[in-house]
């Protein structure tokens, strides 16, 4: 698996394809890409990626760079001034490192002061990846042009390490000859932790793809949770071995039998149901078939003769090859977008059809992570993120924010008994019944585990017995006024504020993964709740439940004459229970 891939695409929107062969090869954090040939109005999308691109001013779409960023490792751009066809961002695979893309026309004129003033922008240690169109013996060429001499001359200003040898990486169709001038060049403290080596294939373009791996040790990858696969799962197994028994939830404390469930449940999901690594950044292309295939390793055999005898008959075969090779892909995604399209019918839900439509668009609900910036310091680990801001969610929720003569009100407050009384005959406070356990398992809707990594699916798939018993310890957990001490952990999720700057650990608000089995028995209470409390309202009161109309004038008790001067006032109002 490769850290970073530096490419000269010659033509993003044509690549998009090969692109996808790229990131699914070697899973790169990050992705330089030079001449993507972009008009300032074209965008893309890729799946797990966040796009920085910079498009080159031109009346027609030419040169232009870009990055693709993984979304699951810490990044944040690097604002650059300059004219060059540059973009920059920090990124952070085993430390914080700045990553540059560079294009540089052949026959354009460029200035030594604009490549000095570039490097000066960007931050320690960086690695400057892509085209430089310069010739010089120190990367393996055969002779040297200005721009080589230029390229050894910023080496020996900046004290630079080159990562390249004697790769060929340019294939110059015309003479059929092969040449080196795409680059990367590093800062010398990283220099011995990067190995370079040089793709096989051109993938469609006259550039081979340039990729650096860290020989550094790195855990980030191999910490990504495992999930289950569903679709897999054996059920009747599961239903077997997730055998809940009544000496289990009844002849221990309620901690102890909350962690022998969830024990059992586990240990059966674990033997009954297969467990997929999680893809990552794995691009789908669910239009590639067998003939795409075929094709493909035709055009590549073409290419490998090609390179061992390059003839101009052997060439011809080639272009050959890779001209069918595109003929069948575009016919097998067209093919595939019909198939697709015809899907989608008049009783498609809204909720499939969004599904589609943001399928189709490639649309991802992920969003990247951002190094933060606190205290003029600058935070790039992934656990010193989380430690970041939860600590500044702990802050925000902490008492040190509310005036002394709240905190001295609240405390007098909290010490009077509240006046409520009640007995344990009434009907709100009885055992639950299974009646009730499965009217609410049944309306449950598709959710995200909690710590303990039990999903709905699991106990709606539990036999009788199994569930019976799982009710029997949610009556005691009621009845002994006991909250599981397993429940009371979940997984904070940060999401970014709409607008907000994503380096302000303060820019985000949480989202709370708890137990599917603590939320189960939420609801079976909140049911009952909703229930005891509507048959105490008059029928002349209104009621805020599902598939019930409320005139927006009675929400607030008043009459026609008066609420009719709220709403001219657009005066709001709330519900309180």
């Amino acid at each position: 698996m490769a850290s970073l891939v530096s490419w000269n695409c010659r033509g993003l929107k044509t690549k998009i394809s090969d692109l996808k062969d790229i990131i699914n090869t070697y899973r790169p954090a990050c992705i330089a890409l030079q001449e993507t040939h972009f008009k300032t109005t074209d965008n893309i999308k890729v799946k797990h990626y966040s796009v920085l691109n910079k498009n080159y001013d031109s009346d027609r779409a030419s040169g232009g760079v870009a990055l693709l960023i993984a979304k699951d490792i810490p990044s944040a751009p690097l604002q650059l001034n300059t004219s060059l066809q540059a973009i920059a961002a920090r990124i952070h695979t085993i430390s914080l490192i700045t990553i540059c893309s560079l294009y540089l026309p052949p026959n354009q004129q460029i200035n030594q002061i604009d490549l000095n003033e570039l490097v000066y922008q960007l931050p320690d240690p960086f690695i400057l990846l892509g085209d430089f169109n310069g010739h010089s013996s120190i990367w393996g060429s055969s002779d040297s042009n200005s721009r080589g001499v230029q390229i050894e001359q910023l080496l020996t200003d900046h004290n630079l390490c080159i990562l390249n040898s004697d790769q060929q990486t340019y294939f110059h169709q015309p003479t059929k000859t092969f040449h080196s001038i795409d680059l990367a060049i590093c800062s010398p403290s990283i220099y011995p932790f990067f190995d370079l080596a040089i793709d096989n294939s051109l993938h469609n373009s006259d550039h081979f793809p340039l990729t650096l791996s860290d020989n550094r040790n790195n855990h980030f990858d191999s910490n990504r949770p495992e999930r289950y696969v569903f679709a897999a799962a054996n059920w009747t197994k599961f239903a077997r071995l997730a055998a809940i028994t009544t000496h289990m939830v009844e002849n221990s404390s309620i901690d102890e039998a909350v962690y022998a469930v969830t024990r059992v449940m586990n240990d059966a999901a674990n033997s009954a149901i297969p467990k997929a690594h999680n893809s990552g950044r794995k691009q789908n292309k669910p239009w590639w078939n067998q003939d795409c295939r075929m094709a493909l390793n035709r055009q590549d055999k073409a290419w490998s003769v090609f390179r061992r005898y390059p003839t101009t008959s052997n060439l011809i075969a080639f272009k050959m090859a890779r001209a069918e090779f595109r003929r069948i892909r575009r016919r097998s995604e067209r093919s595939s977008w019909i198939n697709y399209i015809s899907t989608i019918t008049y009783s498609t839900s809204s909720y499939k059809l969004w599904q589609k439509v943001k399928k189709a668009s490639g649309a991802s609900i992920s969003n990247s992570i951002s190094v933060l910036h606190v205290n003029g310091q600058t935070i790039s680990s992934p656990k010193n993120i989380a430690n970041s801001i939860a600590s500044t969610l702990s802050d925000t929720s902490s008492s040190h924010n509310y005036t002394y003569t709240f905190l001295n009100h609240r405390s007098e407050v909290e010490k009077e008994t509240l006046n409520f009384s009640s007995q344990s005959y009434l009907q709100y406070n009885s055992n639950f019944s299974f009646q009730e356990f499965q009217s609410c398992l049944s309306t449950v809707h598709k959710s995200s585990p909690g710590p303990d990594n039990i999903s709905y699916l699991m106990i709606q798939n539990l036999t009788s017995v199994s569930q019976a018993n799982l009710l029997r310890l949610y009556n005691r957990i009621w009845n002994e006024h006991y909250f599981p001490t397993l429940w009371q952990q979940a997984v904070i999720i940060p999401l970014l504020k709409a607008g907000k700057d994503p380096t302000n650990p303060s820019s985000y608000r949480p989202i709370a993964l708890t137990s599917c089995l603590c939320k189960l028995l939420e609801k079976m209470i909140n049911r009952r709740l909703v229930y005891f409390l509507e048959t105490k309202l008059p029928s002349s009161m209104p009621k805020w439940f599902p598939e019930r109309s409320v005139d927006p004038r009675q929400s607030f008790g008043v009459g026609n004459r008066h609420s009719s001067r709220i709403f001219a006032k657009k005066t709001s109002g709330g519900h309180i229970f």
